[in-house]
């Protein structure tokens, strides 16, 4: 097994809890500011981003997500895990000025840093909680806020298409469940896969894990465990193929 501290958060993403005071809110506004202007500018590198958007750290999703890491990493690929609740940002508010700027400008805030490290990894790792059927409100946020790489024609309904797209792009994605069966997990797993889809990541593996509530219980769960570990392996030899 490979040492968790081999699993890093990316160290050029500062992190900002909810209740950051005003002149950290200003310094994450600062570096975001700056780090628009680079975007863009990273290139592409066999390396993969753990996302988990579970609001409860060091919880079940925050578990597997490292495990999946663990996987990749011993395939000796470079792996970062980011919980977006460490970070400062919002939902898309729809302004639409990425259509000619090419990223997200109408909001400066920690998703402005992480879109350097979502252009420059081949590789995604996306763990959700089920949260009333569906991903976390911070997931979503998430996803939505990856609207920017979209291109769009001026037509109605407009013709699409991905800058992330014919890149080699690859992703997995796994979302844990309280209850017993897929019918109660609902619409989780869907909604990463179908929007990572049409950005243009093709879903190497997806892991569904039931029947897990208390924080940190997966690890008990050996079947899943290592269901994780797999999914982090092939995710990295499908990036080296």
């Amino acid at each position: 097994m490979v040492p968790e501290n081999a699993i890093t958060a990316p160290s050029d993403v500062p992190t900002i809890k909810a209740d950051a005071t005003t002149e950290e809110r200003l310094y994450m506004k600062t570096i975001a500011s700056a780090t628009i202007e680079t975007t863009g500018r990273e290139k592409l590198k066999n390396e993969v981003l753990g996302i988990s958007g579970s609001p409860r750290i060091n919880g079940n999703s925050d578990i597997l997500l490292k495990q999946i890491l663990s996987g990749v990493s011993r395939e000796n690929l470079s792996a970062t895990c980011l919980n977006l609740t460490n970070l400062h940002f919002q939902g898309c508010i729809g302004c639409e000025r990425c259509r000619k700027d090419k990223i997200c400008t109408g909001l400066t805030d920690g998703m402005s840093i992480v879109y350097n490290r979502i252009i420059s990894s081949r590789g995604l790792a996306l763990v959700s909680p089920t949260h009333n059927y569906n991903i976390t409100s911070w997931t979503k946020a998430f996803i939505d806020r990856l609207y920017c790489f979209y291109n769009f024609g001026n037509d109605r309904p407009g013709n699409w298409s991905s800058r992330l797209a014919g890149q080699h792009r690859k992703a997995v994605i796994a979302a844990v469940c309280e209850q017993e069966d897929e019918n109660d997990m609902g619409f989780t797993i869907d909604a990463m896969k179908r929007p990572l889809q049409a950005l243009g990541y093709d879903i190497v593996g997806e892991l569904a894990v039931f029947r897990i509530f208390d924080k940190a219980k997966v690890k008990g769960d050996k079947d899943a465990m290592q269901k994780a570990y797999e999914l982090g392996t092939a995710l990295s030899r499908s990036i080296k193929k």
